[in-house]
Protein backbone atom coordinates (compact mmCIF):
# COMPACT_ATOMS: atom_id res chain seq x y z
CA UNK A 1 0.00 0.00 0.00
CA UNK A 2 1.36 3.44 -0.92
CA UNK A 3 0.90 6.29 1.55
CA UNK A 4 1.37 9.74 0.05
CA UNK A 5 3.80 12.25 1.62
CA UNK A 6 0.84 14.55 2.28
CA UNK A 7 -0.91 11.83 4.25
CA UNK A 8 2.24 11.15 6.25
CA UNK A 9 2.58 14.87 6.99
CA UNK A 10 -0.94 15.06 8.29
CA UNK A 11 -0.80 12.00 10.54
CA UNK A 12 -3.51 12.27 13.14
CA UNK A 13 -2.52 11.49 16.67
CA UNK A 14 -4.74 8.48 16.96
CA UNK A 15 -2.45 6.74 14.49
CA UNK A 16 0.62 6.95 16.72
CA UNK A 17 -0.36 6.28 20.29
CA UNK A 18 2.88 7.46 21.83
CA UNK A 19 3.17 10.69 19.85
CA UNK A 20 -0.32 11.93 19.16
CA UNK A 21 -3.47 13.24 20.70
CA UNK A 22 -4.15 9.77 21.96
CA UNK A 23 -1.61 8.93 24.66
CA UNK A 24 -3.05 5.67 25.83
CA UNK A 25 -2.62 2.36 27.51
CA UNK A 26 -2.52 -0.40 24.88
CA UNK A 27 -5.94 -1.03 23.39
CA UNK A 28 -5.78 -4.65 24.43
CA UNK A 29 -5.44 -3.79 28.12
CA UNK A 30 -8.64 -4.67 29.95
CA UNK A 31 -9.91 -2.85 33.02
CA UNK A 32 -7.13 -2.76 35.60
CA UNK A 33 -7.90 -4.90 38.63
CA UNK A 34 -6.22 -2.79 41.29
CA UNK A 35 -8.80 -1.29 43.60
CA UNK A 36 -9.70 2.32 42.96
CA UNK A 37 -10.46 4.82 45.71
CA UNK A 38 -14.05 4.80 46.89
CA UNK A 39 -15.77 7.96 45.63
CA UNK A 40 -17.10 10.51 48.03
CA UNK A 41 -20.78 9.94 48.58
CA UNK A 42 -22.94 12.04 46.33
CA UNK A 43 -24.58 14.45 48.77
CA UNK A 44 -28.33 14.32 49.19
CA UNK A 45 -30.17 17.49 48.35
CA UNK A 46 -30.30 19.84 51.31
CA UNK A 47 -33.70 20.36 52.83
CA UNK A 48 -32.62 23.33 54.94
CA UNK A 49 -31.30 26.64 53.72
CA UNK A 50 -27.91 27.59 55.08
CA UNK A 51 -27.82 30.62 57.38
CA UNK A 52 -27.71 33.82 55.38
CA UNK A 53 -28.77 32.13 52.15
CA UNK A 54 -30.53 34.44 49.73
CA UNK A 55 -34.18 33.52 49.24
CA UNK A 56 -36.74 34.83 46.78
CA UNK A 57 -39.77 34.04 48.95
CA UNK A 58 -40.58 33.92 52.66
CA UNK A 59 -43.26 32.10 54.64
CA UNK A 60 -44.67 34.33 57.37
CA UNK A 61 -46.72 32.88 60.21
CA UNK A 62 -48.85 35.39 62.13
CA UNK A 63 -50.09 34.93 65.68
CA UNK A 64 -53.64 33.62 65.89
CA UNK A 65 -55.14 36.91 67.06
CA UNK A 66 -53.54 39.03 64.35
CA UNK A 67 -55.73 40.47 61.58
CA UNK A 68 -53.06 39.39 59.06
CA UNK A 69 -53.65 35.75 60.09
CA UNK A 70 -57.24 35.94 58.82
CA UNK A 71 -57.31 38.59 56.10
CA UNK A 72 -55.40 38.43 52.83
CA UNK A 73 -55.96 42.17 52.46
CA UNK A 74 -54.33 42.78 55.83
CA UNK A 75 -51.40 40.48 54.98
CA UNK A 76 -50.91 42.31 51.67
CA UNK A 77 -50.98 45.67 53.46
CA UNK A 78 -48.42 44.41 55.95
CA UNK A 79 -46.13 43.27 53.11
CA UNK A 80 -46.43 46.71 51.54
CA UNK A 81 -45.54 48.32 54.86
CA UNK A 82 -42.45 46.12 55.19
CA UNK A 83 -41.47 47.11 51.65
CA UNK A 84 -41.68 50.81 52.49
CA UNK A 85 -39.54 50.35 55.59
CA UNK A 86 -36.81 48.32 53.89
CA UNK A 87 -36.87 49.75 50.38
CA UNK A 88 -37.15 46.20 49.02
CA UNK A 89 -39.85 44.55 46.91
CA UNK A 90 -42.15 42.64 49.26
CA UNK A 91 -45.44 41.30 47.85
CA UNK A 92 -48.09 39.06 49.38
CA UNK A 93 -48.68 36.08 47.08
CA UNK A 94 -51.17 33.70 48.71
CA UNK A 95 -52.36 32.00 51.87
CA UNK A 96 -50.95 28.55 52.64
CA UNK A 97 -53.07 25.73 53.97
CA UNK A 98 -51.65 26.29 57.44
CA UNK A 99 -52.81 29.91 57.40
CA UNK A 100 -49.29 31.30 56.91
CA UNK A 101 -48.66 33.96 54.26
CA UNK A 102 -46.32 33.50 51.29
CA UNK A 103 -44.51 36.72 50.34
CA UNK A 104 -42.20 37.29 47.39
CA UNK A 105 -39.07 39.44 47.51
CA UNK A 106 -38.61 40.37 43.88
CA UNK A 107 -35.90 39.27 41.44
CA UNK A 108 -32.52 38.00 42.70
CA UNK A 109 -32.50 39.60 46.17
CA UNK A 110 -29.13 39.64 47.92
CA UNK A 111 -28.54 38.07 51.31
CA UNK A 112 -28.52 41.57 52.78
CA UNK A 113 -31.89 42.36 51.18
CA UNK A 114 -33.40 39.21 52.65
CA UNK A 115 -31.91 39.90 56.06
CA UNK A 116 -33.48 43.40 56.10
CA UNK A 117 -36.95 42.06 55.33
CA UNK A 118 -36.65 39.17 57.78
CA UNK A 119 -35.60 41.59 60.50
CA UNK A 120 -38.70 43.70 59.91
CA UNK A 121 -40.99 40.70 60.22
CA UNK A 122 -39.13 39.40 63.29
CA UNK A 123 -39.56 42.78 64.99
CA UNK A 124 -43.32 42.72 64.40
CA UNK A 125 -45.13 41.54 67.59
CA UNK A 126 -47.92 40.03 65.43
CA UNK A 127 -45.51 37.66 63.66
CA UNK A 128 -44.97 34.19 65.12
CA UNK A 129 -42.25 33.11 62.66
CA UNK A 130 -40.66 33.95 59.31
CA UNK A 131 -38.71 31.31 57.32
CA UNK A 132 -37.37 31.05 53.76
CA UNK A 133 -39.44 29.22 51.15
CA UNK A 134 -36.75 26.67 50.35
CA UNK A 135 -36.29 24.78 47.10
CA UNK A 136 -36.07 21.03 47.62
CA UNK A 137 -34.77 18.55 45.07
CA UNK A 138 -34.75 14.79 44.71
CA UNK A 139 -31.75 13.23 46.40
CA UNK A 140 -28.95 12.61 43.93
CA UNK A 141 -28.47 8.94 43.14
CA UNK A 142 -25.05 7.35 42.82
CA UNK A 143 -25.00 5.36 39.55
CA UNK A 144 -25.00 1.59 39.98
CA UNK A 145 -22.57 1.10 37.08
CA UNK A 146 -20.04 -1.49 38.23
CA UNK A 147 -16.94 0.51 37.23
CA UNK A 148 -18.23 3.92 38.35
CA UNK A 149 -16.03 3.92 41.47
CA UNK A 150 -12.99 4.07 39.16
CA UNK A 151 -14.19 7.20 37.34
CA UNK A 152 -12.36 9.71 39.55
CA UNK A 153 -12.60 12.19 36.68
CA UNK A 154 -16.33 12.60 37.30
CA UNK A 155 -16.61 12.90 41.08
CA UNK A 156 -13.36 13.22 43.03
CA UNK A 157 -13.34 16.56 44.87
CA UNK A 158 -9.71 17.37 44.08
CA UNK A 159 -9.60 17.13 40.30
CA UNK A 160 -12.88 15.61 39.20
CA UNK A 161 -15.27 17.67 37.08
CA UNK A 162 -18.15 17.73 39.61
CA UNK A 163 -20.45 15.90 37.21
CA UNK A 164 -22.89 13.99 39.48
CA UNK A 165 -24.35 17.17 40.96
CA UNK A 166 -25.18 18.36 37.43
CA UNK A 167 -27.34 15.26 36.90
CA UNK A 168 -29.89 16.67 39.35
CA UNK A 169 -30.69 19.21 36.62
CA UNK A 170 -30.08 17.37 33.35
CA UNK A 171 -28.47 14.31 31.81
CA UNK A 172 -28.27 15.67 28.26
CA UNK A 173 -31.63 14.48 26.97
CA UNK A 174 -32.56 15.83 23.54
CA UNK A 175 -29.00 16.63 22.43
CA UNK A 176 -26.92 14.79 19.83
CA UNK A 177 -23.12 14.91 20.00
CA UNK A 178 -21.16 14.08 16.84
CA UNK A 179 -17.92 12.24 17.59
CA UNK A 180 -15.71 12.93 14.58
CA UNK A 181 -13.13 10.19 15.04
CA UNK A 182 -12.37 6.55 14.12
CA UNK A 183 -16.00 5.48 14.06
CA UNK A 184 -17.75 3.13 16.48
CA UNK A 185 -17.22 -0.51 17.41
CA UNK A 186 -20.29 -2.10 18.96
CA UNK A 187 -20.42 -1.94 22.75
CA UNK A 188 -23.43 -2.90 24.89
CA UNK A 189 -22.71 -0.11 27.41
CA UNK A 190 -23.06 2.50 24.67
CA UNK A 191 -25.39 1.01 22.05
CA UNK A 192 -28.58 2.49 23.50
CA UNK A 193 -27.26 5.99 22.88
CA UNK A 194 -25.90 5.52 19.35
CA UNK A 195 -27.78 7.10 16.44
CA UNK A 196 -26.98 7.21 12.74
CA UNK A 197 -23.67 8.62 11.62
CA UNK A 198 -21.53 8.42 8.48
CA UNK A 199 -18.18 7.18 7.17
CA UNK A 200 -16.46 10.10 5.44
CA UNK A 201 -13.17 8.37 4.61
CA UNK A 202 -12.90 8.55 0.84
CA UNK A 203 -9.45 6.92 0.36
CA UNK A 204 -9.67 3.13 0.61
CA UNK A 205 -6.01 2.95 1.72
CA UNK A 206 -7.08 4.85 4.84
CA UNK A 207 -10.55 3.37 5.30
CA UNK A 208 -9.39 -0.31 5.25
CA UNK A 209 -13.04 -1.35 5.12
CA UNK A 210 -12.97 -2.08 1.41
CA UNK A 211 -14.91 0.97 0.26
CA UNK A 212 -15.12 4.73 0.34
CA UNK A 213 -17.77 6.91 1.85
CA UNK A 214 -20.97 5.29 3.05
CA UNK A 215 -23.56 5.40 5.80
CA UNK A 216 -21.80 2.80 7.97
CA UNK A 217 -19.43 4.43 10.51
CA UNK A 218 -18.34 1.09 11.99
CA UNK A 219 -14.69 1.04 13.09
CA UNK A 220 -12.88 -1.91 11.40
CA UNK A 221 -9.63 -1.15 13.28
CA UNK A 222 -6.83 1.32 12.60
CA UNK A 223 -3.78 -0.91 13.26
CA UNK A 224 -0.64 -0.58 11.16
CA UNK A 225 2.75 -2.21 10.76
CA UNK A 226 6.12 -0.63 11.57
CA UNK A 227 7.09 1.92 8.93
CA UNK A 228 3.70 1.71 7.22
CA UNK A 229 2.74 5.23 8.29
CA UNK A 230 6.17 6.77 7.85
CA UNK A 231 9.82 6.02 8.47
CA UNK A 232 10.59 5.34 12.12
CA UNK A 233 6.96 5.03 13.21
CA UNK A 234 6.54 1.74 15.10
CA UNK A 235 3.67 -0.67 14.68
CA UNK A 236 0.46 -0.04 16.58
CA UNK A 237 -2.62 -2.05 17.48
CA UNK A 238 -6.09 -0.73 16.74
CA UNK A 239 -7.03 2.03 19.14
CA UNK A 240 -10.88 1.97 19.03
CA UNK A 241 -10.37 5.62 19.86
CA UNK A 242 -13.79 6.89 18.80
CA UNK A 243 -15.53 4.33 20.99
CA UNK A 244 -13.51 5.35 24.05
CA UNK A 245 -14.32 9.03 23.42
CA UNK A 246 -18.02 8.25 22.91
CA UNK A 247 -18.21 6.33 26.18
CA UNK A 248 -16.91 9.27 28.17
CA UNK A 249 -19.63 11.45 26.67
CA UNK A 250 -22.65 9.16 26.79
CA UNK A 251 -22.09 5.64 28.09
CA UNK A 252 -25.38 4.25 29.40
CA UNK A 253 -25.71 5.00 33.11
CA UNK A 254 -27.65 3.31 35.88
CA UNK A 255 -27.75 0.07 33.91
CA UNK A 256 -25.83 -2.00 36.45
CA UNK A 257 -22.74 -2.41 34.30
CA UNK A 258 -19.63 -0.66 33.11
CA UNK A 259 -19.09 3.09 33.26
CA UNK A 260 -21.18 6.25 33.41
CA UNK A 261 -21.22 8.92 30.69
CA UNK A 262 -20.98 12.64 31.42
CA UNK A 263 -24.16 13.29 29.39
CA UNK A 264 -25.70 9.83 29.47
CA UNK A 265 -29.07 11.14 28.31
CA UNK A 266 -27.56 12.47 25.09
CA UNK A 267 -27.11 10.60 21.81
CA UNK A 268 -23.87 9.93 19.93
CA UNK A 269 -23.60 10.20 16.16
CA UNK A 270 -20.35 8.45 15.11
CA UNK A 271 -18.72 10.23 12.18
CA UNK A 272 -15.72 8.34 10.82
CA UNK A 273 -12.78 10.35 9.45
CA UNK A 274 -9.73 8.57 10.91
CA UNK A 275 -8.45 5.23 9.66
CA UNK A 276 -5.07 3.68 9.00
CA UNK A 277 -2.37 6.33 9.53
CA UNK A 278 -4.86 9.10 10.25
CA UNK A 279 -7.21 11.12 8.11
CA UNK A 280 -7.33 13.93 5.57
CA UNK A 281 -8.41 17.51 6.22
CA UNK A 282 -10.86 17.25 3.32
CA UNK A 283 -12.77 14.39 4.96
CA UNK A 284 -12.77 16.14 8.35
CA UNK A 285 -14.07 19.36 6.76
CA UNK A 286 -16.97 17.51 5.15
CA UNK A 287 -17.68 15.72 8.42
CA UNK A 288 -17.86 19.00 10.36
CA UNK A 289 -20.21 20.42 7.76
CA UNK A 290 -22.50 17.39 7.61
CA UNK A 291 -22.60 16.76 11.37
CA UNK A 292 -23.78 20.33 12.00
CA UNK A 293 -26.56 20.14 9.41
CA UNK A 294 -24.74 21.51 6.38
CA UNK A 295 -24.91 20.06 2.88
CA UNK A 296 -22.16 17.83 1.46
CA UNK A 297 -22.35 16.83 -2.19
CA UNK A 298 -23.12 13.15 -2.67
CA UNK A 299 -23.97 12.60 1.00
CA UNK A 300 -27.58 12.23 2.21
CA UNK A 301 -28.94 14.94 4.50
CA UNK A 302 -28.15 14.38 8.16
CA UNK A 303 -31.22 13.35 10.15
CA UNK A 304 -29.32 13.49 13.46
CA UNK A 305 -27.92 17.02 13.41
CA UNK A 306 -25.50 17.56 16.29
CA UNK A 307 -25.51 20.61 18.53
CA UNK A 308 -22.08 19.59 19.85
CA UNK A 309 -19.10 18.27 17.88
CA UNK A 310 -16.20 16.45 19.59
CA UNK A 311 -12.89 16.37 17.71
CA UNK A 312 -10.22 14.52 19.67
CA UNK A 313 -7.82 14.77 16.75
CA UNK A 314 -5.29 17.12 15.25
CA UNK A 315 -2.09 17.79 13.39
CA UNK A 316 0.65 20.38 13.29
CA UNK A 317 0.65 23.81 11.69
CA UNK A 318 -1.62 26.82 11.47
CA UNK A 319 -5.37 26.53 11.21
CA UNK A 320 -6.07 26.41 7.49
CA UNK A 321 -8.59 28.72 5.88
CA UNK A 322 -10.48 25.65 4.64
CA UNK A 323 -10.82 24.14 8.13
CA UNK A 324 -11.70 27.48 9.68
CA UNK A 325 -14.44 27.94 7.10
CA UNK A 326 -16.00 24.59 8.04
CA UNK A 327 -15.83 25.41 11.77
CA UNK A 328 -17.38 28.84 11.21
CA UNK A 329 -20.18 27.23 9.24
CA UNK A 330 -20.91 24.77 12.03
CA UNK A 331 -20.92 27.47 14.70
CA UNK A 332 -23.16 29.67 12.57
CA UNK A 333 -25.59 26.75 12.36
CA UNK A 334 -25.63 26.61 16.17
CA UNK A 335 -23.20 23.76 16.81
CA UNK A 336 -20.48 24.07 19.47
CA UNK A 337 -17.13 22.63 18.36
CA UNK A 338 -14.91 21.13 21.09
CA UNK A 339 -11.32 20.23 20.15
CA UNK A 340 -8.36 18.54 21.87
CA UNK A 341 -5.41 20.87 22.48
CA UNK A 342 -2.89 18.15 21.60
CA UNK A 343 -0.34 15.97 23.38
CA UNK A 344 3.00 17.37 22.30
CA UNK A 345 3.75 19.36 25.48
CA UNK A 346 4.05 22.49 23.37
CA UNK A 347 2.14 25.67 22.69
CA UNK A 348 -1.23 24.93 21.18
CA UNK A 349 -0.65 27.69 18.62
CA UNK A 350 1.14 25.04 16.54
CA UNK A 351 -1.64 22.45 16.72
CA UNK A 352 -4.63 22.47 14.37
CA UNK A 353 -7.64 22.53 14.64
CA UNK A 354 -7.15 23.43 18.32
CA UNK A 355 -5.65 26.77 17.24
CA UNK A 356 -8.63 27.68 15.07
CA UNK A 357 -11.11 30.38 16.02
CA UNK A 358 -14.62 29.52 17.23
CA UNK A 359 -13.57 26.27 18.92
CA UNK A 360 -13.39 25.30 22.59
CA UNK A 361 -9.80 24.14 22.95
CA UNK A 362 -9.28 21.67 25.83
CA UNK A 363 -6.09 20.93 27.78
CA UNK A 364 -5.71 17.83 29.97
CA UNK A 365 -5.19 17.61 33.73
CA UNK A 366 -4.04 14.70 35.86
CA UNK A 367 -5.58 13.25 39.01
CA UNK A 368 -3.89 15.90 41.15
CA UNK A 369 -5.37 18.70 39.06
CA UNK A 370 -2.14 19.81 37.41
CA UNK A 371 -1.56 20.04 33.68
CA UNK A 372 -0.75 16.56 32.43
CA UNK A 373 2.89 16.31 31.36
CA UNK A 374 1.96 15.65 27.72
CA UNK A 375 -0.76 18.30 27.34
CA UNK A 376 -0.36 21.29 25.08
CA UNK A 377 -0.85 24.70 26.66
CA UNK A 378 -0.99 28.39 25.81
CA UNK A 379 -3.25 31.40 25.47
CA UNK A 380 -5.42 29.67 22.88
CA UNK A 381 -6.46 27.00 25.39
CA UNK A 382 -9.96 27.76 26.64
CA UNK A 383 -10.49 25.25 29.44
CA UNK A 384 -8.93 22.23 31.15
CA UNK A 385 -10.58 18.90 31.95
CA UNK A 386 -9.48 15.51 33.29
CA UNK A 387 -7.35 13.68 30.75
CA UNK A 388 -5.46 11.39 33.10
CA UNK A 389 -1.80 10.50 33.47
CA UNK A 390 -0.81 6.85 33.79
CA UNK A 391 2.93 7.06 34.52
CA UNK A 392 2.55 6.01 38.14
CA UNK A 393 -0.70 4.04 37.93
CA UNK A 394 -2.97 2.89 35.13
CA UNK A 395 -5.92 3.76 37.39
CA UNK A 396 -4.98 7.42 37.08
CA UNK A 397 -6.12 7.34 33.47
CA UNK A 398 -9.64 7.79 32.10
CA UNK A 399 -11.72 4.62 32.03
CA UNK A 400 -14.17 4.16 29.17
CA UNK A 401 -15.68 1.76 26.65
CA UNK A 402 -13.33 -0.14 24.33
CA UNK A 403 -12.73 -3.40 22.44
CA UNK A 404 -10.17 -6.12 23.13
CA UNK A 405 -9.27 -6.73 19.48
CA UNK A 406 -5.67 -5.95 18.60
CA UNK A 407 -6.42 -5.57 14.89
CA UNK A 408 -10.05 -6.31 14.07
CA UNK A 409 -12.98 -6.15 16.50
CA UNK A 410 -13.21 -8.80 19.18
CA UNK A 411 -14.89 -8.72 22.59
CA UNK A 412 -16.04 -5.51 24.22
CA UNK A 413 -14.18 -4.30 27.29
CA UNK A 414 -13.12 -1.16 29.16
CA UNK A 415 -9.69 0.43 29.36
CA UNK A 416 -7.81 3.38 30.81
CA UNK A 417 -6.46 5.90 28.30
CA UNK A 418 -4.76 9.23 28.83
CA UNK A 419 -4.63 12.28 26.60
CA UNK A 420 -6.27 15.52 25.60
CA UNK A 421 -8.39 13.17 23.50
CA UNK A 422 -9.84 12.01 26.81
CA UNK A 423 -10.21 15.51 28.29
CA UNK A 424 -12.16 16.81 25.29
CA UNK A 425 -15.22 14.51 25.59
CA UNK A 426 -15.63 15.64 29.21
CA UNK A 427 -16.17 19.17 27.92
CA UNK A 428 -18.28 18.02 24.96
CA UNK A 429 -20.44 16.13 27.45
CA UNK A 430 -20.73 19.26 29.57
CA UNK A 431 -21.77 21.26 26.48
CA UNK A 432 -24.50 18.67 25.87
CA UNK A 433 -25.73 19.00 29.46
CA UNK A 434 -25.85 22.78 29.04
CA UNK A 435 -27.71 22.63 25.74
CA UNK A 436 -30.21 20.21 27.25
CA UNK A 437 -30.75 22.49 30.26
CA UNK A 438 -31.15 25.57 28.07
CA UNK A 439 -31.77 24.94 24.37
CA UNK A 440 -31.45 28.64 23.52
CA UNK A 441 -27.72 28.74 24.28
CA UNK A 442 -25.47 29.68 21.36
CA UNK A 443 -22.01 28.14 20.89
CA UNK A 444 -20.45 31.42 22.07
CA UNK A 445 -22.60 31.40 25.20
CA UNK A 446 -21.69 27.78 25.88
CA UNK A 447 -17.99 28.60 25.67
CA UNK A 448 -18.36 31.73 27.77
CA UNK A 449 -20.36 29.97 30.50
CA UNK A 450 -17.91 27.05 30.70
CA UNK A 451 -15.08 29.52 31.23
CA UNK A 452 -16.94 31.81 33.61
CA UNK A 453 -17.93 28.93 35.87
CA UNK A 454 -14.62 27.06 35.90
CA UNK A 455 -12.73 26.68 39.15
CA UNK A 456 -9.06 27.33 39.70
CA UNK A 457 -6.81 24.36 38.97
CA UNK A 458 -6.04 22.57 42.22
CA UNK A 459 -2.56 21.92 40.84
CA UNK A 460 -0.25 23.83 38.51
CA UNK A 461 -0.18 24.65 34.82
CA UNK A 462 2.90 26.11 33.23
CA UNK A 463 2.14 27.87 29.97
CA UNK A 464 -1.60 28.41 30.38
CA UNK A 465 -4.61 26.10 30.78
CA UNK A 466 -7.38 28.54 29.96
CA UNK A 467 -9.98 29.57 32.51
CA UNK A 468 -9.26 26.62 34.83
CA UNK A 469 -10.84 23.24 35.49
CA UNK A 470 -14.33 22.82 34.06
CA UNK A 471 -17.03 22.46 36.73
CA UNK A 472 -20.12 20.68 35.40
CA UNK A 473 -22.51 21.32 38.28
CA UNK A 474 -21.70 25.01 38.62
CA UNK A 475 -21.94 25.59 34.88
CA UNK A 476 -25.23 23.75 34.41
CA UNK A 477 -26.74 25.50 37.40
CA UNK A 478 -25.73 28.83 35.90
CA UNK A 479 -27.32 28.21 32.51
CA UNK A 480 -30.50 26.33 33.31
CA UNK A 481 -33.69 27.93 32.13
CA UNK A 482 -32.20 31.19 30.96
CA UNK A 483 -29.14 33.21 30.11
CA UNK A 484 -26.14 31.90 31.94
CA UNK A 485 -23.45 34.15 30.76
CA UNK A 486 -24.01 37.02 33.14
CA UNK A 487 -24.48 40.59 32.01
CA UNK A 488 -23.23 41.27 28.49
CA UNK A 489 -22.07 44.71 27.35
CA UNK A 490 -21.35 45.04 23.65
CA UNK A 491 -20.27 47.30 20.83
CA UNK A 492 -21.52 46.60 17.31
CA UNK A 493 -19.93 49.65 15.71
CA UNK A 494 -17.55 48.55 12.96
CA UNK A 495 -14.11 50.16 12.98
CA UNK A 496 -11.63 49.83 10.10
CA UNK A 497 -8.14 48.59 11.04
CA UNK A 498 -5.56 50.47 8.96
CA UNK A 499 -2.76 48.53 7.31
CA UNK A 500 0.48 48.78 9.31
CA UNK A 501 -0.91 51.87 11.02
CA UNK A 502 -1.91 53.39 14.30
CA UNK A 503 -3.96 51.43 16.79
CA UNK A 504 -7.74 51.84 16.74
CA UNK A 505 -9.91 51.73 19.85
CA UNK A 506 -13.54 50.76 20.37
CA UNK A 507 -15.23 51.75 23.67
CA UNK A 508 -17.85 50.00 25.79
CA UNK A 509 -19.42 51.83 28.72
CA UNK A 510 -20.10 49.54 31.68
CA UNK A 511 -22.62 50.74 34.24
CA UNK A 512 -24.74 49.28 37.00
CA UNK A 513 -22.07 46.93 38.31
CA UNK A 514 -20.74 46.90 41.86
CA UNK A 515 -17.17 46.36 42.97
CA UNK A 516 -14.45 45.06 40.73
CA UNK A 517 -14.53 43.15 37.47
CA UNK A 518 -14.39 39.32 37.70
CA UNK A 519 -11.26 37.21 37.69
CA UNK A 520 -12.58 35.49 34.54
CA UNK A 521 -13.85 38.45 32.54
CA UNK A 522 -14.93 37.22 29.09
CA UNK A 523 -13.85 39.35 26.13
CA UNK A 524 -15.51 38.33 22.88
CA UNK A 525 -13.76 39.60 19.73
CA UNK A 526 -15.07 39.60 16.14
CA UNK A 527 -12.43 40.80 13.67
CA UNK A 528 -12.31 40.22 9.93
CA UNK A 529 -8.72 40.33 8.67
CA UNK A 530 -6.77 38.70 5.84
CA UNK A 531 -3.67 37.89 7.94
CA UNK A 532 -4.41 37.74 11.64
CA UNK A 533 -0.75 37.26 12.53
CA UNK A 534 -0.29 41.00 11.98
CA UNK A 535 -2.67 41.91 14.77
CA UNK A 536 -1.95 42.98 18.34
CA UNK A 537 -5.06 43.15 20.55
CA UNK A 538 -5.34 44.67 24.03
CA UNK A 539 -8.16 45.16 26.50
CA UNK A 540 -7.88 48.59 28.14
CA UNK A 541 -9.49 48.99 31.56
CA UNK A 542 -11.20 52.23 32.69
CA UNK A 543 -8.02 53.33 34.53
CA UNK A 544 -5.90 52.84 31.40
CA UNK A 545 -4.34 49.51 32.37
CA UNK A 546 -3.82 47.31 29.31
CA UNK A 547 -4.24 43.54 29.16
CA UNK A 548 -2.63 41.82 26.17
CA UNK A 549 -5.09 39.45 24.49
CA UNK A 550 -3.08 38.67 21.38
CA UNK A 551 0.43 39.38 20.16
CA UNK A 552 1.66 39.51 16.58
CA UNK A 553 2.77 36.11 15.29
CA UNK A 554 3.47 34.11 12.14
CA UNK A 555 -0.13 33.13 11.58
CA UNK A 556 -1.45 33.42 8.03
CA UNK A 557 -5.03 32.41 8.80
CA UNK A 558 -7.92 34.83 8.43
CA UNK A 559 -9.97 36.58 11.13
CA UNK A 560 -10.06 36.63 14.92
CA UNK A 561 -13.42 35.39 16.16
CA UNK A 562 -12.91 34.10 19.66
CA UNK A 563 -13.40 34.75 23.38
CA UNK A 564 -10.50 35.64 25.68
CA UNK A 565 -10.50 35.29 29.47
CA UNK A 566 -8.91 38.10 31.51
CA UNK A 567 -8.24 38.29 35.23
CA UNK A 568 -9.55 41.82 35.73
CA UNK A 569 -10.27 41.46 39.44
CA UNK A 570 -8.03 44.44 40.20
CA UNK A 571 -10.11 46.79 38.06
CA UNK A 572 -13.31 48.65 38.85
CA UNK A 573 -16.13 47.13 36.86
CA UNK A 574 -17.89 50.39 35.98
CA UNK A 575 -16.37 52.77 33.49
CA UNK A 576 -15.30 52.90 29.86
CA UNK A 577 -13.48 49.80 28.66
CA UNK A 578 -11.75 49.79 25.29
CA UNK A 579 -10.58 47.19 22.82
CA UNK A 580 -7.35 48.35 21.18
CA UNK A 581 -6.31 46.74 17.88
CA UNK A 582 -3.22 47.46 15.80
CA UNK A 583 -2.03 46.04 12.48
CA UNK A 584 1.77 45.82 12.76
CA UNK A 585 2.75 44.78 9.21
CA UNK A 586 2.04 45.77 5.62
CA UNK A 587 -0.24 44.37 2.90
CA UNK A 588 -3.30 43.21 4.86
CA UNK A 589 -6.29 45.07 6.24
CA UNK A 590 -9.34 44.29 8.30
CA UNK A 591 -12.27 45.47 10.38
CA UNK A 592 -13.23 45.22 14.02
CA UNK A 593 -16.87 44.21 13.56
CA UNK A 594 -17.71 44.31 17.25
CA UNK A 595 -16.81 43.00 20.67
CA UNK A 596 -18.38 42.08 24.00
CA UNK A 597 -17.63 42.07 27.73
CA UNK A 598 -19.42 39.43 29.80
CA UNK A 599 -19.46 39.94 33.57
Amino acid sequence: MRISPELRRKLISVAAVSAALLTAAPASVAVAQESAPTPAAVPAARTEAAPGTAAERLIVGYKSGAEEAKSNKAAAADAKAKAEKTGEDVDFQRRLGTGAALVELGTDPTREDVADVVAQYQADPQVAYVVPDRLNKPAAVTPNDTEYSKQWDLFEPTAGMNVPAAWDTTTGTGVTVAVIDTGYVTHSDLAANIVGGYDFISDTAVSVDGNGRDSNPADPGDWYNAGECGAGIPASNSSWHGTHVAGTIAAATGNGKGVAGVAHGAKISPVRVLGKCGGYDSDIIDAITWASGGTVSGVPANTNVAKVINMSLGGSGACSTATQSAINGAVNRGTAVVVAAGNENQNVSGASPANCNNVISVAATNRAGSRASYSNYGTLVDIAAPGGETRTSTANGILSTLNSGTKTPSGENYAYYQGTSMATPHVAGLAALMKSANSALTPAQIESAIKANARALPGTCSGGCGAGLADAAKTVQAVKGGSSTGTVFSSTTAVAIPDNGAAIESPISVTGRSGNAPSALQVGVDITHTYRGDLVIDLVAPDGSAYRLKSAASDSADDVKTTYTVNASGESANGTWKLRVQDTAAQDTGTLNGWTLTF
